[in-house]
């Protein structure tokens, strides 16, 4: 368990190192620990991936279109 700072880690994972430095403050990583100002990480922490991979959200729009919400303010206000 090597720690290494936010900002390596940043380039490590290739993302930017102000989203991992605000990950770190919102408690994102389990092994960011911050030593006065700096924040350091495990190196073998993996990047957290919150995305939905579900497919629940795929085709969104279709599926909710504004014609669908016509008709069904209309049959309520007609019954």
């Amino acid at each position: 368990m090597a720690l290494i700072t936010i900002k390596e880690y940043a380039i490590r994972n290739e993302k930017a190192h102000v989203t991992a430095r605000q990950m770190a403050r919102r408690g994102s990583f389990k092994t960011a620990k911050k030593m006065g100002r700096d924040w350091f990480i495990d190196e073998d922490e993996p990047y957290p991936d919150n995305r939905v991979k579900s497919g629940k959200y795929s085709d969104w729009r279709s599926k909710n279109t504004k014609i669908d919400q016509v008709e069904n303010s209309l049959d309520i206000i007609n019954k």
